[in-house]
């Protein structure tokens, strides 16, 4: 991957079997390079959530790619991950900081509020998620439009990601205002996930 171009973000589906799941996670890391994958899995057992938590770890720490956990601090902690998505904007990045160390990934979604984003870099998260930047009727959060990844690109030092209902069309809009895009059931509804991604990162010319 050129290194002018934002990094890979995967999102993994919100359920899943890990046995049936890792190796096409596997085949997808093989063949792209990812920087970061997020476990977004919509399960409220922990021992469930712990077990996908520890397939997915084997999988992409295999492969020297990092690994978070969305919201679950402290499984996190406890299933040695990289670190913790926060969806809430600023309000836990102190404390998953504080639990997880300085060494830790913390990143904080914050929908399509300059007001959250700002808060939550000023509270120390790595990097800040903006979206859906495509059309959804999913959720209630309002695009996060082009202008804002354009100041904030300009502006503020802290990464930017960018994600929710993405395009090919918009991937080549938004490479040059967005440090990372997040994939997520964009590529996984395909037959083939790794195939899929390729069209998104040649999208970005």
């Amino acid at each position: 991957m050129a290194e002018d171009r934002p990094q890979i973000y995967l999102i993994t589906p919100p359920a899943f079997d890990a046995a049936e799941f890792s190796p096409k996670l596997a085949s997808v890391l093989d063949a792209h390079e990812v920087a970061c994958i997020r476990l977004s899995i919509a399960l409220k057992d922990e021992l469930e959530i712990g077990r996908a938590a520890d397939a997915l770890r084997e999988v992409a720490h295999a492969r020297d790619v990092a690994l978070v956990i969305e919201s679950h601090v402290q499984l996190a902690e406890r299933h040695g991950l990289d670190g913790v998505h926060l969806v809430d904007g600023a309000r836990q990045i102190r404390y998953a900081r504080k639990t997880l160390g300085d060494e830790a990934i913390v990143g904080s979604y914050c929908s399509a509020s300059r007001h959250e984003g700002l808060n939550a870099g000023e509270a120390g998260a790595d990097y800040i998620c903006f979206g859906p930047i495509g059309e959804t009727a999913l959720g209630t959060a309002e695009r996060a439009e082009f202008d804002l990844f354009e100041w904030w690109s300009e502006v503020i030092e802290v990464p930017v990601v960018a994600e929710g209902a993405l395009s090919e069309d918009l991937i080549a809009q938004f490479t040059p205002v967005t440090d990372w895009f997040a994939l997520g059931e964009e590529i996984w509804r395909e037959d083939d996930p790794a195939a899929a991604l390729g069209r998104y990162i040649a999208a970005m010319g």
